[in-house]
């Protein structure tokens, strides 16, 4: 098992542990990126879960594999959730794995998908990976001691967000799934109120690249409102370690006091961020839906 069958009770253990958490991290949102570019803009047979709107390809299987057998051999006391496999295993570190995030985009040749992998003992999220195999970036983050957020290995620092009409937003919303849940014509009014409160919005399609942009204060904000916690358990770390704040939306689907990591629904925020107006959007949204909404 790993570090024994109990959590180590002394702060050096603990933060050995975290580091070598990291690592392997690292290392599993690494593991498939060569396949994955080799498949990248080229012809591939795209399946559906759930709908159109959900695809998957053999790279995204693949990759999980890759990425589980890898885990369960450097940490054997895991428990795997991965978003093409469900949970394997019953260990005390639970992995969060994404191997594609942003299958449509992956599948389409579009460059804005990762690799997403997060570390969680209890409730707490305590190391996180995410790879840009397109740009060649890893960003990181380790919740040991003071921890911190990384970019490549330089430190990350979210921080310097303008003001609320001069943002920059990133978010999917409103997509089918929302039109069902929310009634197409409130969420099309409320998309509406999102581009004309802020400067610009994009939907680029990936909630964990998303994630680290916010982190990197490319921009300034991140919405979404049917994430996954394999989507954002290593996104949230490196934004909140970068400076930057996430706010969850329980959506009816969680407790309040649930782990941020398990809330459907989030506003990502760059560092000195305060925007009123999409919080309180995100907050309308997630009251509509909760059973007393």
């Amino acid at each position: 098992r790993w570090a024994g069958s109990t959590r180590p009770a002394d702060p050096d253990e603990i933060s050995d542990m975290t580091d070598k958490l990291l690592k392997v991290a690292t290392a599993a949102a690494r593991l498939a990126a060569p396949e994955l570019m080799a498949a990248f803009r080229g012809r591939m047979q795209v399946d559906f879960k759930r709908d159109r709107h959900d695809p998957v390809t053999v790279h995204d299987r693949r990759a999980e594999a890759m990425i589980r057998e890898m885990i369960f051999r450097e940490v054997p006391d895991s428990t795997f959730m991965g978003e093409e496999g469900g949970s394997t295993g019953d260990g005390e570190v639970k992995w969060f794995v994404d191997p594609i995030d942003g299958t449509s985009n992956f599948a389409c040749g579009l460059a804005f998908w990762c690799t997403s992998v997060g570390a969680v003992i209890g409730d707490r999220v305590v190391a996180g990976a995410i790879y840009d195999p397109v740009a060649e970036r890893m960003f990181s983050a380790s919740a040991a001691g003071d921890g911190g957020a990384w970019l490549d290995g330089r430190p990350l620092v979210s921080s310097g967000a303008p003001p609320e009409p001069n943002a920059t937003l990133i978010t999917g919303y409103p997509v089918t799934r929302d039109f069902r849940l929310d009634g197409k014509g409130p969420s099309l009014d409320r998309f509406g109120r999102l581009v004309e409160t802020v400067a610009t919005l994009r939907r680029p399609g990936s909630a964990a690249l998303s994630l680290c942009h916010v982190a990197a204060g490319w921009v300034d904000a991140a919405m979404g409102f049917g994430a996954n916690p394999w989507d954002v358990t290593a996104g949230i770390l490196i934004l909140e370690r970068a400076g930057g704040r996430y706010l969850p939306f329980p959506l009816g689907k969680c407790p309040a006091d649930a782990p941020v990591h398990l809330h459907p629904g989030y506003l990502a925020l760059r560092g000195g961020a305060d925007y009123p107006t999409l919080a309180a959007i995100g907050a309308e949204i997630s009251a509509q839906r909760s059973p007393q909404g």
